[in-house]
C-alpha cells in the first residue's frame, strides 16, 4: 500500500492538472488559441530557465554520465526502428510515417520534469536524458515524415524528383537549426557551461530563474489538458491502439529489464522510464501538419495517451518502488 500511495502521489498531480486545463477550456477560461500560445511560452522560457536552474547549481562533471547519454540515444534508436518495423502492417504510406513518430516520440521534456520533480525535487537526470534522447527524435521526425509523405510519392518525372529532393534538403537544414537552437537545449548548454566555468549565482538572479521556471509544470500541463479532444481519440482506432500501447506499455516491457540489468537505479531509471513510456508530445501532431500530413492518426495517439499515461506511469512507478529500484 505504502509503493502505491508513494506511486499516486508521483503521478495523479500531473493527471489533475491535465484535468483542470480541460475544465477550464470546457468553461471557456482557457481556449485553443490560449492554450497554444502557454505551450510555445512553457517552451520558450520556463522549461529551459528550470533546466539552466538545476544544473548550473550542481557538479555537472560529477553528474555527467556518458554511458547513460549513449544508453538513452542507442535505446531511443531501437524505438524508432521497432515502430518502422510495425508500421509496415499498415497499407497507407502516409499513415505509416504518423505511426512512427507518435510510437516513438515522448513528452520527455514537459512530463518527464514535473514527474521526476514529484519524486525527487530535481531533474538532473532528465536533463541528461534529454540530451541523448530529444535531438534524435527531431531528426529521426523529419527522416520518418519526409520519407512518408504522400506528395512525395506523386510524379514520375525526373525534374519533380529533384526539386523534391531540394525542398527536403532545404527541410533538413532548417530542422538542424531548429534543434541547434531548441531552447530546452539551449537551457541545458547554458547550465552545464555556468557550472563547469564555476559563474557565480547570486541569490537575486538564482530565486527570479527559478520562480519563472516554476511556472512550468502548471502552466504547460494545464495548457496540454486543454487541447485533450475526445473525439480525435477514435480517430483512426487500431493503429492508433497499437501506437499507444508500444508509447505506453512496449519499450518499457523491452527496455526497462536492460537498464535494470545495466544497474540504472533512482532517478536514472525514473528518467528512462519516462522516456520510454510517457504520452506522446503534442508537437508530434504540429509537425506532422506542416509536412502534409493529415495529422488524424497523431492527435488520436496524443489524445489516448495523454489519457492513459496517468494510469500506466503509476503502474511502472508501482512496479520499480516494489522492487526497491527507486
Amino acid at each position: 500500500m505504502e509503493n502505491l500511495i508513494f506511486s499516486l502521489n508521483a503521478t495523479m498531480p500531473i493527471f489533475l492538472l491535465m484535468v483542470v486545463g480541460y475544465f477550464l477550456n470546457r468553461i471557456g477560461w482557457m481556449d485553443d488559441d490560449l492554450a497554444q500560445k502557454l505551450n510555445k511560452f512553457v517552451f520558450r522560457l520556463p522549461l529551459p530557465m528550470t533546466l539552466f536552474v538545476q544544473l548550473s547549481g550542481v557538479d555537472i562533471l560529477k553528474a555527467w554520465d556518458t554511458g547513460y547519454i549513449v544508453f538513452c540515444f542507442v535505446v531511443t534508436l531501437l524505438s524508432i526502428l521497432i515502430a518502422a518495423l510495425l508500421s509496415l502492417l499498415i497499407r497507407d504510406r502516409g499513415t505509416r510515417g504518423e505511426f512512427i513518430q507518435a510510437s516513438y516520440r515522448s513528452s520527455a521534456a514537459l512530463i518527464g520534469i514535473a514527474f521526476i520533480d514529484n519524486i525527487y525535487g530535481q531533474a538532473t537526470m532528465a536533463s541528461l536524458m534529454i540530451v541523448g534522447a530529444v535531438p534524435l527524435y527531431n531528426v529521426a521526425a523529419v527522416l520518418v515524415l519526409t520519407m512518408t509523405d504522400e506528395e512525395s510519392a506523386q510524379g514520375d518525372a525526373d525534374a519533380a524528383i529533384c526539386a523534391r529532393r531540394g525542398v527536403d534538403s532545404a527541410l533538413m537544414k532548417r530542422t538542424l537549426k531548429g534543434i541547434v537552437t531548441n531552447p530546452i537545449i539551449i537551457g541545458i548548454v547554458a547550465g552545464a557551461l555556468w557550472s563547469l566555468l564555476k559563474i557565480p549565482r547570486p541569490q537575486i538572479f538564482v530565486k527570479l530563474c527559478s520562480d519563472i521556471g516554476d511556472t512550468a509544470t502548471p502552466l504547460g500541463l494545464m495548457a496540454m489538458g486543454a487541447t485533450f479532444d475526445f473525439r480525435k481519440a477514435f480517430g483512426k482506432v487500431k493503429p492508433a491502439l497499437l501506437a499507444s500501447f508500444m508509447k505506453l506499455f512496449g519499450y518499457d516491457l523491452l527496455f526497462l529489464p536492460l537498464a535494470i540489468k545495466l544497474g540504472y537505479t533512482g532517478e536514472k531509471l525514473v528518467s528512462i522510464l519516462v522516456m520510454l513510456g510517457s504520452a506522446t508530445t503534442v508537437s508530434c501532431y504540429v509537425m506532422a501538419r506542416n509536412m502534409h500530413h493529415e495529422g488524424v492518426l497523431t492527435s488520436s495517439v496524443v489524445a489516448i495517451t495523454t489519457l492513459f499515461s496517468a494510469f500506466s506511469l503509476t503502474f511502472w512507478l508501482f512496479l520499480v518502488r516494489s522492487m526497491g529500484l527507486i
